[in-house]
């Protein structure tokens, strides 16, 4: 019996598999026109969850139903088209195709040997991608579980072209503490990063940035010359295409400039700005980016594809070489450059990169530079309808992220949030910027209209009003000395 279930005949498994499409399809319209945030019991669903202990089989057909019912009702719905919170869009539906394909194959693309197509697939994406972002012919690249590993890579493969004998001894192969310069409104994932490279938090330079969100250049040049005078070896200079609190972007072309002139690795991390290079009307903002050695893209993030799919693009392809190679002899292996295994941090691998082939193969650079513009088009309606509700635009929304300060005399920032929030009709976020507490607001989703911007505006002030009515009623009283 239990064989049947995981293993069923073929008219039962096409039956639960178009039950379960129904299904989906059926929430997925309740979704957009319903709360945006969890909605159901904790101590109901917790009780129902215990009673799921494994000790007796339930019907395939309840657990489907019970399990989209806690994902409808038990998550914040970053497939709402009033989901204006972090870099989580709502998958592209060929991406969604993907997955199911993937699944039903389920190839292993360790090696070119067994799976020789998916392999070829990826690396045809990231090819493609790469010349895209302007890198130089010969480019390589390959699918990551996100931007972390993607990042980590960048990190591994500067470590090893800066001291080779990094790679057997580590960071004690360094006649100095190696450090790395990223800007210090850039990704937190860094100092794991660091840690789990071996050469410690401590080797994560935070550079200041310029006032206006971006990497300053001169407190660059001056962190740099400080490490060298006091022994440190300098290894990179990661420049952000994209920061997480307000979509800036670095300074590309002046970092790879400095990254030239000392002989650094230059890395940029593009997991979410990255997307603007299939828009011709917003790739001109990734100016210099072709000058990395290296650039990290999520495709989880604004490419629109399912979760955990992060791309690793280098114009160095020996570098991958030089950090990943091991020899298996269990391993059907006989063309390194051309099996994953032996260039990438991962061993066992999903194939990711057919969520961006059938992405971008349905739609071509057009499909996707028209969602990347939309959701420019409609950060700049939100800005433009606070703003003239007296708020003020504190960042350069250019990458679909808007960092809204209230009026003087407002509630604090972080109320105005929790009053939206709770509402369920939409999701911001809290955030800061530049050392002032700001509103963020990005707009991720294909599917969001301007009337969904208009409608979150609208929210903006009902929110911060009742915020101010509410602080009225209860005055924070201070004690008179």
């Amino acid at each position: 019996m239990t064989a049947s279930v995981l293993f069923p005949p073929h008219d039962q498994r096409l039956s639960w598999e178009f039950d379960l499409t129904a299904m989906l399809a059926a929430a997925d319209q309740r979704v957009a026109s319903g709360a945006v945030v969890p909605t159901f019991d904790r101590d109901s669903f917790a009780d129902e969850l215990a009673k799921i202990d494994f000790e007796q089989p339930m019907a395939l057909d309840d657990l489907l139903a019970w399990t989209v019912t806690q994902m409808e009702h038990g998550i914040v719905h970053v497939t709402h088209p009033r989901y204006l919170g972090l870099f989580n869009p709502s998958p592209s539906f060929p991406a969604q195709c993907a997955d199911r394909i993937t699944a039903a194959f389920n190839p292993q693309l360790a090696s070119q040997t067994t799976s020789p197509a998916a392999v070829a697939i990826e690396a045809h994406v990231t090819r493609l991608i790469a010349r895209r972002a302007g890198l130089p012919d010969g480019s390589v690249g390959h699918f990551t579980s996100g931007g972390s590993e993607a990042n980590g890579t960048a990190l591994i493969c500067a470590l090893t072209r800066a001291e080779p004998g990094f790679t057997q001894s580590g960071g004690r192969a360094f006649a100095g503490q190696p450090v790395f310069y990223v800007s210090q409104d850039c990704h937190l994932a860094w100092i794991k990063l660091a840690h789990m490279a071996g050469i410690g938090r401590d080797a994560v330079r935070f550079v200041a940035t310029d006032g206006h969100g971006r990497m300053s250049v001169d407190a660059l040049n001056t962190a740099i010359a400080a490490d060298r005078y006091a022994g440190c070896v300098p290894v990179m200079i990661v420049a952000t295409a994209g920061t997480t609190n307000a979509g800036m972007i670095d300074p590309l072309g002046p970092c790879g400039d400095i990254a030239r002139r000392q002989g650094l690795w230059y890395h940029v991390d593009a997991a979410w700005g990255g997307a603007a290079i299939a828009s011709d009307r917003q790739r001109g903002r990734l100016a210099g980016i072709e000058r990395a050695d290296s650039i990290t893209i999520d495709a989880h993030k604004w490419f629109a594809t399912t979760m955990g799919c992060g791309m690793f693009l280098t114009a160095h392809r020996d570098a991958l070489s030089a950090a990943f190679n091991v020899s298996a002899s269990f391993m059907p292996s006989h063309a390194q450059d051309l099996d994953p295994y032996m260039t990438t941090t991962q061993w066992s691998r999903r194939f990711l990169g057919l969520r961006v082939f059938l992405s971008l193969g349905a739609g071509a650079w057009a499909a996707h530079g028209a969602h990347v513009d939309h959701a420019v088009d409609l950060a700049q309606r939100l800005a433009g309808r606070m703003t003239a509700q007296g708020w003020t635009v504190v960042n350069d929304p250019g990458l679909a992220v808007v960092c809204l300060a209230p009026p003087a005399g407002s509630p604090p920032v972080r109320e105005i949030v929790q009053h939206i929030v709770r509402s369920g009709r939409a999701w911001v976020s809290a955030a800061s910027f530049e050392g002032r507490d700001i509103v963020r607001a990005c707009v991720t989703h294909g599917e969001t209209a301007p009337a969904d911007i208009d409608a979150v505006a609208v929210l903006l002030v009902e929110a911060r009003t009742a915020c101010v009515t509410a602080d009225m009623k209860h005055p924070i009283l201070v004690p008179v000395s």
